[in-house]
């Protein structure tokens, strides 16, 4: 898997780099600023009808430092370059001050303000160096106007417009909780849903950077995956950090007393090394998932999620449905079998089967007291024997009055699977913070939020978007960002989680999967979900995403 860093694991890399000798910080900036020159150039391609002038907005920190190195290095390179900075020289660190240093030698500094970056030609480039990774409130007014009058400056035509590069991150990305920190104008407050959200004695308009391309550098950090930060997906610039230069970095207090590594993004490699697709050569090597449905007129999301078990590798899967329900069911069904479960009585007995591998409860079931004991039911008889159980839907939602009955019955075989608003019931002093329904507190990233869920439930979280977080009671994680080139927008249809919850039951069925953490399981079902919507493309619903399983096995080499 890809590792992705906090902004803490990242300045330790760097440390532990230049404390060894390895490297100095001016070698690192060096390295950086140029690399960031060559990915721009390498993403625009033909250079040769652009007029190869460039505006590098610099920062007072080792961000400023990077964009010093991109102008000296553009202006080497023949490029017409204006550079414009925020804040004072002497206040600069060493290896910045040295790079603001050596530019003066060469080059022009203004000051940045809108009247003065809003004169000139409309440049090939803009290269955003003002703030990088760790800031944690918005970005100076002055800054903000002083880009977006850049970004306004007219060309000839008066069609084309500059190609804005961000440096390490746009200008006030929190890339620990991918929350852009917009600045806050005090006029054209107008929009009431803005207002709402902050305090009365703020008028507030915010002024987000729009960004082509982000540099970043050694690995991505995770606001790059939690957030689509640039039109274009990330390039990242090795600047020579040994990867085993660093330790475990623990999260904020408050947290997990775990230490947490890097994040990882699932990839194509790992999907197949992780999956026990294919392997097995008997129904049983490959389990039995066996999913739960609703009543007469809800069975379609337990079909759905067990067509999802059956395509992705089960061995067998069984679909068990109150008596009344049966007929229903069985005129829609073929391969998978179908059992009456009326109550939590009749699962108890159905569950003495311990070939019954995974179980997956949830999906169509109702929102209730038989669901919450269905659901309790199936955690004590997995409780002790490691049978994963995976927990959506309606099994959920049937604890948000309740959630600490659902704490106390987990255990390290389970994994839930909520959308934001179902996190929010669940864990609702986290949810609140995910979502920052109060500006008076900060932002808690999505993969710290899932990490202290995972904790207080002592299993594995799967909290659902388009950047997927997954976290367990281990402290490990993962983001599965369907952003940039793997954006999937069809897949926000009616169904598509109930598929999800299918293909990790399906996963996690088989005798190879027990060998493997949960989080891995989920997060290989998170990817084919995503895979498989971006091989059906538009015009997709749910049902058609168990069906384009054979397809994506066959790219992948199964």
């Amino acid at each position: 898997m890809g590792e992705i860093l906090t902004a803490a694991q990242m300045r330790a890399k760097e440390k532990s780099i230049m404390d060894s000798g390895a490297a100095s910080g001016l070698e690192l900036m060096e390295r950086a600023g140029r690399g960031v020159v060559d990915a721009a150039i390498h993403a625009i391609g033909d250079l040769t009808s652009c007029n190869h002038h460039a505006v590098v907005l610099c920062g007072p920190g080792n961000n400023g430092g990077d964009g010093f190195v991109i102008a000296r290095t553009l202006s080497e390179m023949g490029w017409t370059v204006e550079v414009f900075f925020w804040g004072k020289a002497e206040a600069l660190s060493g290896d910045a001050r040295h790079m603001h240093d050596l530019w003066t030698a060469i080059g022009e500094i203004r000051p940045m303000t809108a009247e003065a970056a809003g004169q000139g030609v409309c440049p090939t480039f803009l290269f955003d160096a003002m703030f990088g990774i760790g800031i944690s409130r918005p970005i100076p007014i002055d800054c903000a106007r002083a880009f977006e009058t850049v970004t306004k400056r007219q060309t000839e035509d008066g069609m084309k417009r500059c190609f804005v590069v961000a440096v390490d991150c746009p200008s006030g990305l929190d890339v620990d909780s991918g929350e852009v920190l917009v600045p806050i104008l005090e006029e054209d407050a107008d929009d009431e849903a803005v207002m709402a959200y902050f305090p009365e004695t703020v008028r507030p308009r915010l002024l987000p950077l729009h960004t082509d391309l982000c540099v970043t550098f050694h690995a991505l950090k995770m606001g790059h995956c939690l957030t689509e930060v640039s039109d274009l997906a990330p390039a990242v610039v090795d600047i020579g950090l040994d990867a085993d230069a660093v330790g475990q970095v623990p999260i904020p207090a408050g947290g997990p007393t775990v230490q947490v590594p890097p994040p990882e993004l699932p990839t194509k490699a790992w999907v197949r090394a992780v999956t026990a697709i294919g392997a097995g050569g008997h129904k049983y090597d490959r389990g039995h998932a066996l999913i739960l449905g609703g009543g007469p007129g809800k069975g379609g999301a337990a079909r759905m999620a067990a067509r999802a078990a059956l395509r992705v590798g089960a061995g067998l899967v069984t679909l068990a449905v109150p008596p009344e329900a049966v007929a229903e069911n069985a005129a829609q069904l073929n391969a998978i079998m179908l059992s009456e479960v009326l109550d939590a009585k009749a699962l108890a007995t159905m569950l003495e089967d311990d070939r019954l591998s995974a179980i997956c409860v949830g999906p169509g079931l109702g929102v209730g007291q038989r669901t919450r004991d269905l659901v309790l039911t199936a955690l004590r008889m997995t409780a002790e024997d490691g049978r994963r159980v995976i927990l959506d839907a309606d099994a959920l939602g049937s604890f948000a009055d309740t959630p600490e009955d659902l704490f106390k019955a987990c255990h390290d075989g389970v994994t839930i699977t909520p959308h934001e608003g179902e996190f929010a019931r669940l864990f609702p002093d986290l949810g609140q913070r995910v979502r920052r329904s109060d500006p008076s507190k900060p932002a808690l990233g999505k993969v710290d939020a899932a990490l202290r869920a995972a904790e207080r439930l002592g299993a594995t979280v799967l909290l659902k978007g388009e950047a997927t977080v997954l976290a367990d009671h281990r402290g490990a994680s993962a983001i599965h960002s369907a952003l940039y080139d793997r954006k999937a927008p069809w897949l926000g249809t009616a169904g598509a989680g109930d598929v999800l919850a299918g293909l990790i039951a399906g996963l996690s069925a088989a005798q190879m999967a027990q060998i493997s953490h949960a989080i891995d399981l989920a997060a290989v079902a998170a990817w084919l979900h995503v895979e498989c919507a971006r091989s059906f493309g538009p015009g997709l619903i749910a049902e058609d995403l168990p069906e384009q399983l054979p397809k994506v096995f066959r790219d992948l080499g199964f």
